[in-house]
């Protein structure tokens, strides 16, 4: 069953155009994580979706009912903010039945929905102390449960974990997985963190100038990315970008070089290349390897920077006249990551090496032009 369908959404706040024709349909139980950049519409399409804003045109349905012009409280959601907005003076208790008492349930029906949502969010030793004794994560929790003791149609997260240290976000980003195994209700969530969306998401949804990039499963859109923003956006470190130029072309293979002399062969394009055609060269920095003379490619360059991590490393090698593209610097630095620890000097001598299967090509227009790579089983 489909329990959320955008159907041509557009929004205009005067002349500026904020989501642009969205078309989205999200199934019963699903955890669809909205992702972009800041200014991409994320936050704007969460909230025309709780009613909080009015959209210009298009259609919202919940569960197959026509939303469009009702007003929040009738459309079967319940929205978890970045602030939790949790009453100072009340209890946690009272807090997480406030919104059933404003709709003037019994107070059996309150207490047991109160219970259960303490049940559920190990809040039960929580409930007769007032929100300033409590942690952030213990907040950030109330705030759930206010809006479990609802129970919606649909639960909307508009960057929850944003106020929380890196611990609590890590914590947290567990728990609301648990939430959602357990409840198994729809929620869409919005964030700028790509790591919560690889991690949370059933699908994500990339967004980019108020249009829908890319909608999958976060491995199917990490490993095929349909263009150069998906590629650059999902990923940390985010993909190595090389400017290069067709030099020869025949049928769906291309031999491309970058500045510098470095060519590349691809032997199966899914759309054929012109010989002068600009295109861009995409490779992650977790398949590029350091001293590999078995590598069919090769770059030499100087390691410029290295950042020990514990359970991998970072390595920043500057290739000299390799320009890469998408970068604020236009700097000649590839990133490159390693699984394990290991001492570099800066400024030593490396060598670069990737098979042309592990690298992407994008056209000019930013659309992926390799073949689909398989994506890992789990």
């Amino acid at each position: 069953m489909t329990s959320v369908e955008l159907i041509n959404i557009e929004k205009h706040y005067g002349g500026f155009h904020a989501l642009k024709d969205v078309n989205l349909s999200i199934a019963e139980g699903e955890f669809v994580v909205m992702v972009g950049p800041s200014g991409c519409g994320k936050s704007t399409l969460l909230k025309t979706i709780a009613g909080l804003e009015t959209t210009s045109a298009g259609t919202l349905r919940i569960r197959g009912r026509d939303v469009t012009r009702l007003e929040p409280g009738d459309r079967g959601i319940a929205m978890v903010f970045q602030s939790y907005a949790l009453y100072p003076h009340m209890t946690v208790a009272e807090n997480m039945g406030f919104g059933l008492r404003m709709a003037k349930r019994p107070k059996a029906e309150i207490d047991a929905a109160v219970a259960r949502a303490a049940r559920i969010l190990r809040l039960d030793e929580q409930l007769e102390k007032k929100p300033k004794q409590l942690s952030g994560g213990q907040r950030q929790r109330v705030a759930i449960g206010r809006a479990i003791t609802r129970s919606p149609d649909v639960f909307l997260f508009d960057e929850p974990l944003s106020n929380l240290d890196a611990a609590l976000r890590t914590q947290m980003r567990v728990e609301l997985s648990t939430l959602h195994a357990e409840l198994g209700s729809t929620m869409i969530y919005v964030t700028h963190d790509q790591v919560e969306a690889m991690t949370m998401a059933s699908r994500i949804v990339v967004l980019n100038r108020g249009r829908i990039e890319q909608v999958g499963a976060p491995l199917d859109l990490y490993t095929n990315p349909d263009n150069l923003f998906v590629a650059g956006f999902l990923g940390a470190p985010r993909m190595n970008f090389v400017a290069g130029e067709v030099i020869a072309a025949n049928g769906s293979s291309a031999r491309i070089v970058c500045s510098g002399g470095l060519e590349v062969t691809f032997e199966t394009l899914t759309t054929q290349v012109g010989v002068g055609e600009t295109v861009t060269l995409g490779i992650r920095p977790e398949r590029l390897r350091l001293g590999d003379a078995a590598a069919q490619i090769r770059i030499a360059g100087n390691v410029r920077l290295t950042e020990y991590l514990g359970r991998e490393t970072i390595v920043y090698v500057d290739a000299g006249p390799l320009v890469t593209t998408g970068s604020d610097s236009g700097t000649s630095v590839f990133t490159v990551q390693i699984a394990d620890v290991r001492p570099f000097d800066n400024g030593s001598a490396v060598s670069l090496g990737f098979d042309p299967a592990d690298a992407y090509l994008f056209a000019s227009d930013g659309r992926t032009i390799t073949p689909s790579k398989p994506v890992a089983k789990i």
